[in-house]
């Protein structure tokens, strides 16, 4: 039988990015808030011997144990979905800090395009250009980049983002923190050969400190060392913008925060006396087995992707999307990402070894809507970058396509090529598709017994035809930057969830204006429960041309303001 604890003010399933910026926003407006989150504590302390490829990269030390829960995958409803047994396509984080502690640090604001995607694509190209009746659904998000700039603006102070004016972004009420990283040659020469092709370069908004900064809530962000351990690694100098040094640190200082880790959640409670309200949550304790009730007066989701729609959905809590009748919010417009790029062989030498998660270059003349569609048989396109992130020996062999992949000829070229290749890709967005969503597996479960989710996603022929069209355009910038050889990406297939390929997942629990086509509205309130909250990637419509991170970010904060501003006043804050 479960044990009722205390009922407090605010509990959050999940303290990373999101859980921690709603904490830190709540507790320092007087409410009592407790975070609940499946793995265990950590920071910068338990990253000092973190250069271990092995361990961290090729292992996954910091990520999901999926032995215990995973998901399954199918291409198509004809398919038997299987789980998911080993990382592949994408990395499931877990411990305080979740996936923002083994992030790049890569910070872009999405476009003001994606947000009124539909509204904009039609204007400008009529309603033929959205493809509907290929079975592409575009919708508009219920916010504009302008309403989310400040929110935006908070989230890069928070972090002390490095960085430097976009001219092909949305417009900004202030200049980022600090100036940008180290402008290195390999950046130099990707500068010149795209400036040389008409493109406009900037370099990467990065959370990887350019210097030593104080964000607004007193906490202190070290300056990037350029050790290239970034991604898949904790920082052990503390110059990753993460929530263990900023968000979580602040919440804590307030007194009214306090860290429950080893807690997985694995229901939402409904109110019996008022369906329209959440009472709680129940979690078991991971080491233990004991179940607990966290009675609440709001509950916020902040897990990752597919937990927050799976917590929904084991709940009984809005209606499961159904891809013959296009009816139900729940689980549609699951989308990914698709990288175009290219490979070029050089003869010069240079320090790939080192590097930082975000130091690198990109344009945004193909991104977006920044480019005409008229003759193009895809909307959107993608950010093009460079990036120095620092190839690590095990995991970098980068031979010509006509090598073994093993013995001594596949040695001596991964040797050659080690520092004389480089390259250039398209981050390429994904639109919603009605045959793309996420529901519930009915054959396998979790180690708690609880249905796994199902994801069922295919690469579409946009999606093809954006990555060839971005690919090519690498290859441009490759040959002009001086290569001796240029190799082009292959054309996307079918997805596989089998090859690492990008963590950027979104969807499922999507936000808007239309309760009949979305799950929350856009202060991340769920249309069905007034006090329950969702926040994360999963409210994306569709997925951009970037890393997510900064747009999940704007939203949190803006989920805050309106978790207290319902804590004050209560009531639907749409209707205000």
């Amino acid at each position: 039988m479960a044990t009722e604890l205390d009922r407090v003010d605010v509990v959050t399933v999940g303290v990373g990015w999101t859980g921690g910026i709603i904490a830190a926003e709540a507790a320092k407006a007087g409410l009592q808030v407790v975070g609940l989150e499946r793995g265990r504590e950590r920071g910068t302390e338990d990253y000092q011997n973190i250069h271990d490829e092995y361990k961290y990269a090729i292992r996954y030390e910091l990520m999901q144990d999926v032995s215990k829960e995973t998901l399954t995958f199918r291409n198509n409803p004809d398919q038997r979905a299987l789980p998911m047994r080993q990382m592949g396509s994408f990395l499931l984080g877990e411990n305080l800090g979740g996936a923002g502690t083994h992030w790049n640090g890569q910070t872009w604001r999405f476009l003001p395009y994606d947000f009124e995607i539909r509204s904009m694509t039609e204007e400008k190209y009529g309603e033929e250009k959205l493809m509907e009746d290929e079975g592409y659904r575009l919708q508009d998000w219920g916010i504009t980049y302008d309403e989310l700039e400040p929110y935006f603006d908070k989230f890069e102070k928070t972090c002390g983002i490095s960085g430097e004016e976009n001219p092909l972004g949305g417009e900004r009420s202030d200049a980022y923190p600090t100036p940008p990283m180290i402008k290195t040659r390999i950046l130099e020469m990707f500068e010149k050969a795209s400036s040389g092709l008409g493109h406009s370069p900037i370099m990467m908004p990065s959370a990887n400190l350019s210097e030593q900064f104080e964000n607004p809530d007193g906490e202190t962000i070290a300056a990037c060392q350029y050790c290239a351990f970034c991604e898949r690694f904790g920082c052990e100098y503390g110059a990753k913008s993460s929530p263990e040094v900023t968000v979580i640190p602040t919440a804590r200082k307030t007194g009214n925060f306090e860290v429950r880790t080893h807690a997985n959640v694995v229901e939402i409670l409904t109110d019996e006396e008022d369906e329209s309200q959440v009472s709680g949550v129940r979690y078991v304790d991971t080491r233990t087995g004991k179940e607990f009730i966290q009675p609440a007066d709001v509950v916020v989701l902040n897990s990752y992707v597919f937990n927050n729609y799976k917590l929904l959905r084991v709940s009984d809590i809005g209606q499961q999307y159904d891809p013959e009748t296009e009816e139900g919010s729940l689980g549609r417009s699951y989308c990914y990402q698709i990288f175009g790029g290219a490979t070029g062989y050089f003869d010069e030498q240079f320090n790939t070894f080192m590097g930082a998660g975000a130091l690198g270059m990109a344009f945004d003349d193909f991104n977006g809507d920044n480019f005409d569609h008229a003759d193009l048989d895809f909307l959107h396109g993608g950010n093009i970058s460079i990036t120095q992130t620092g190839n690590r020996p095990i995991a970098t062999n980068r031979i010509r396509p006509d090598t073994p992949s093993w013995g001594s000829e596949f040695k001596k070229e991964s040797i050659e090529s080690y520092t004389r290749t480089l390259s250039v890709s398209g981050q390429g967005a994904t639109l919603p598709h009605k045959d793309n969503y996420l529901d519930l597996d009915e054959e396998y479960t979790d180690v708690y017994g609880v249905p796994l989710v199902q994801l069922t996603y295919n690469f579409k022929d946009q999606d093809r035809a954006r990555h060839k069209y971005l690919a090519e355009r690498s290859v441009e910038v490759l040959e002009e930057m001086g290569a001796s050889e240029v190799v082009q990406n292959s054309e996307l297939g079918d997805y596989s969830i089998v090859p690492y390929q990008s963590t950027h997942n979104t969807g499922g629990t999507i936000m808007g204006d239309d309760p009949e086509v979305s799950v929350v509205n856009n202060w991340l309130q769920h249309w069905d429960r007034d006090n329950l909250f969702v926040v994360g990637a999963g409210n994306f419509v569709h997925n951009g041309g970037y890393n997510p991170t900064a747009t999940v970010g704007a939203l949190a904060y803006r989920c805050a303001e309106g978790v207290i501003r319902f804590a004050e006043e209560g009531g639907r804050l749409e209707e205000e």
